[in-house]
């Protein structure tokens, strides 16, 4: 019998579920989308559309695939992020819904109407300073990433998004080069899972993510001890950052920025309400109020 849309979704979930995959039938239906080129709308108001037989071969074989765990970003090459799509290879950290938190706060700290200059630490695909800039057609960013094949995936990204013009993407171990006071926004999200946890986190991230974006050292904290400082270097009098964190390193971090000279600190929740940002202003010179 001829496969349909629905009754290959049908059947991919089952496989998943019986493999232990935590959203199969979401999955599922990515996988499929991805095989047979078609849309989620598709599915919903075609849903006995025969599957091609080399569809079906191509479901079978991403099936097959994320049974042994792999991503399903990694299978596909893509990644929804904000109001992106964004290209994604296992030199990238996938994006994750939880760090568009990040651009939230940033958005608020700076109004739409003002001209600015952003700073992303730790580049990766992209995601982050491109979704800024597509969201703020009046700034320009600067992205930094210590990865070279990392960072051709972020251009790769930027021209896509036909946002190259308004970012310079560069290869480089954070802000080292950088000249002081010479952004209004940072953001960075630094690897800040335990060295020792690693090896027991989900085989999705364990084994296909780069363990250079994951491992903040012994206590996850290494990469926030170096930025601290640095980010209110880089900044300008009057400048705002925000930068993501890992579970219970709130107050730690926000210690280490206020060490650095930073005010106005603030912990921002997720949806969960987990604390998952941690923001803050480069006070200005003579302490004048900050203007956002």
């Amino acid at each position: 019998m001829t496969a349909t849309l629905v009754s290959a979704w049908t059947a991919a979930r089952k496989r998943l579920e019986a493999a232990g995959v935590e959203s199969p039938a979401a999955d599922a239906r990515l996988l499929l989308e991805a095989a047979a080129g078609v849309a989620r709308i598709d599915i919903l108001t075609d849903p006995h559309r025969p599957l091609a037989p080399e569809a079906a071969a191509r479901l079978d074989g991403f099936l097959r695939r994320r049974e042994a765990r792999e991503p399903v970003s990694q299978i596909v090459g893509r990644r929804a992020f904000w109001t992106l799509n964004l290209k994604v290879t296992p030199d990238v950290l996938t994006p994750r819904p939880e760090t568009e938190r990040l651009l939230d706060v940033a958005l608020a700290l700076i109004p739409p109407d003002r001209p600015f200059r952003a700073l992303d630490l730790g580049l990766g695909s992209g995601a982050i300073l491109l979704a800024l800039l597509a969201e703020r057609p009046l700034a320009r960013g600067v992205g930094v990433e210590i990865s070279e094949p990392a960072l051709q995936v972020a251009r790769e990204n930027a021209a896509e998004l036909g946002l190259e013009d308004r970012a310079e993407l560069r290869l480089g171990d954070w802000t080292e080069g950088l000249a002081d006071a010479a952004f209004d926004l940072v953001l960075a999200n630094p690897p800040y899972i335990p060295t020792a946890e690693i090896a027991t986190l989900e085989p999705e991230v364990r084994e296909h993510e780069p363990h250079l974006a994951l491992d903040g050292g012994p206590d996850g904290l290494a990469a926030y001890r170096r930025l601290a400082p640095e980010i209110l270097r880089v900044l300008k009098p009057g400048g705002v950052f925000a930068v993501e964190i890992g579970p219970g390193q709130g107050a730690a971090v926000e210690a280490l920025f206020a060490a650095a000279g930073a005010a106005d600190l603030a912990r921002h929740p997720d949806l969960s309400r987990r604390e998952r940002i941690v923001a803050g202003v480069k006070k200005p010179l003579g302490n004048r109020p900050v203007n956002r």
